[in-house]
C-alpha cells in the first residue's frame, strides 16, 4: 500500500524527466543584436525646396523642405587629416554612378583586396588591379571633388571618408530623388556630440562593406 501511495509521485517525476529532452529541442537563440537606425525620412512633398544641413560634430545631417523638417540621417564626413570644410554649397552635379579619380583599392590575382586604400598612383604589383571607388548617387559640392553619395558608415557618429558625406547607402537614392542640380547644402560644426537615435530596431542582414576606400 505504501509503494501504490507513492506511485502517482513516482509517475510524475518519470514524466517530468521525460520530458526534458523534448523542452531542450525548443531552446531559443539569443535575440539579435539591435542596430542603428540610419535614416528617417517623411517627405510630404508639398511646397519648397528640400535643403540640407550636415553637422560635422555629431555626423548627422538634417532635411527640410520649405523650411519644414522632413527627414535626419548618419554621414561619414572626412577623417582627421581629410576633414570636410565647413561652409555653405550647392549641388552642382549629380550622377547615379560615379568613379573617383583619386581613390579606390588594389586586388591580387586570387580577387582579394591587397590594398584598401589605394590612389591611381599607389604602385600596383605585377598581376594586381586597381579599381575606383564607386560612388553611386553622387551629388558633387566643390570643383574639387567633394560630395555627398552613398557609401560605408562603420560607426555611426565617426567620421570616416577621405573628405566627401557619405549618406546610408539605402537611403542615398531617396535624396537623390528628393533633391537637384542647386539644391542647398550647408556644413556646420555645432560641437553637439549628441546624435539622433530615436530607435534600435533589430538588426536586418547586412551588406557586405566594401573595402574602406570605397567612396570619398
Amino acid at each position: 500500500m505504501r509503494f501504490l501511495s507513492s506511485l502517482p509521485v513516482r509517475l510524475s517525476v518519470l514524466g517530468l524527466a521525460a520530458m526534458l529532452p523534448s523542452c531542450a529541442l525548443f531552446r531559443r537563440d539569443p535575440p539579435p543584436k539591435a542596430t542603428h537606425v540610419m535614416y528617417e525620412w517623411e517627405d510630404d512633398g508639398g511646397p519648397g525646396e528640400i535643403s540640407v544641413q550636415i553637422d560635422l560634430s555629431s555626423q548627422t545631417a538634417t532635411y527640410k523642405r520649405g523650411g519644414r523638417p522632413v527627414g535626419w540621417s548618419f554621414v561619414s564626413t572626412g577623417k582627421e587629416g581629410k576633414s570636410t570644410t565647413p561652409g555653405r554649397y550647392r549641388i552642382t552635379e549629380m550622377m547615379e554612378l560615379k568613379h573617383s579619380n583619386r581613390y579606390g583599392w588594389i586586388t591580387g590575382p586570387d580577387g582579394q583586396v591587397s590594398n584598401g586604400d589605394a590612389q591611381p598612383t599607389t604602385p600596383v604589383p605585377e598581376g594586381h588591379t586597381y579599381h575606383p571607388a564607386p560612388m553611386a548617387h553622387w551629388m558633387r559640392l566643390t570643383s574639387y571633388g567633394v560630395g555627398m553619395h552613398a557609401g560605408n558608415i562603420p560607426n555611426p557618429g565617426e567620421p570616416a571618408s577621405h573628405g566627401c558625406i557619405r549618406l546610408p547607402k539605402d537611403f542615398a537614392p531617396v535624396l537623390y530623388a528628393a533633391a537637384k542640380v542647386g539644391t542647398p547644402v550647408t556644413i556646420v560644426k555645432s560641437g553637439a556630440p549628441q546624435k539622433p537615435v530615436p530607435r534600435q530596431p533589430a538588426a536586418t542582414a547586412a551588406t557586405p562593406a566594401r573595402p574602406a576606400a570605397a567612396g570619398g
